[in-house]
């Protein structure tokens, strides 16, 4: 049976995710900073399906959460990080962006940094057997967003980070390979209920295509196929112009 470690797994693609991957007969271990959520996976899948843990990934105490749950769990197949909070801020309220930050850069570096040193000890992994790490990242950090600067900031350093852990885990021969997961618009909690999105979809079809990808072991997947050709255009336009943008969403 092949398991997962999802981090963040309390609401949107991280449960949706998590779900799914039960549903397809793997066992899961999932973490999140109120584990309320996360008692009602393990009550509808059994305690045989789905380990909890409670994580908080801005807190130094992840690293040791962390271990104690990979002590636990054992050495998983699949590491998914989707912790992540976000949403627009005009008004550059500086503590919401310093949560964004916190939770999005500091959160994943603490985690994910610390799971690929864990692979490089592992005997569990191997060049045939290597351990696939994937992170949620998203199409807003295709460029800044100025209703959403800490958000898409965070996003893009995401993604080149996980681009540096590639190649670091190539130069030191540690034993795992990455995908980076950018979503367009999912129906989860960091879009304003009150708005309506373009090419908007359930974190039931998001977990699907995620899924897919996971299987053909994508390194950089943006979904849903529309958002191809946005983040292509958004690449083709002049710095200036997309400065004097007025971006609405």
């Amino acid at each position: 049976m092949k398991k997962a470690i999802i981090i963040g797994a309390s609401s949107g693609i991280g449960r949706a995710v998590a779900s799914l991957l039960v549903e397809k007969g793997w066992r899961v271990a999932v973490t999140a900073r109120r584990t309320d959520a996360l008692d009602e996976l393990r009550v509808m899948y059994g305690a045989d399906r789905v380990m909890t843990m409670a994580m908080d990934v801005t807190k130094a105490e992840a690293t040791t959460t962390l271990d104690n749950l990979l002590g636990e769990f054992g050495a998983p197949d699949l590491f998914f990080y989707a912790s992540g909070i976000g949403g627009q801020n005009r008004e550059l309220d500086i503590e919401k962006e310093l949560d964004i930050i916190r939770t999005n850069c500091e959160g994943m570096v603490r985690v994910v940094d610390h799971f690929v040193n864990y692979v490089r000890s592992s005997e569990e992994y191997n060049k045939k057997h290597k351990a696939h790490i994937a992170v949620i990242t998203s199409v807003a950090g295709t460029r800044g967003i100025g209703t959403a600067a800490a958000y898409s900031a965070s996003k893009a350093m995401q993604s080149e980070y996980i681009t540096a852990l590639s190649q670091l885990c190539h130069m030191e021969h540690i034993p795992a390979k990455f995908t980076d997961i950018r979503p367009g618009f999912v129906k989860t909690a960091i879009l304003n209920p009150e708005k309506r999105y373009p090419m908007l979809i359930s974190v039931e079809r998001a977990a699907q295509h995620i899924y897919r990808a996971l299987k053909r072991k994508r390194r950089v997947f943006i979904f849903d196929w529309r958002f191809k050709f946005v983040v292509a255009f958004w690449h083709l336009i002049p710095r200036f112009v997309w400065e004097r943008l007025k971006v609405k969403n």
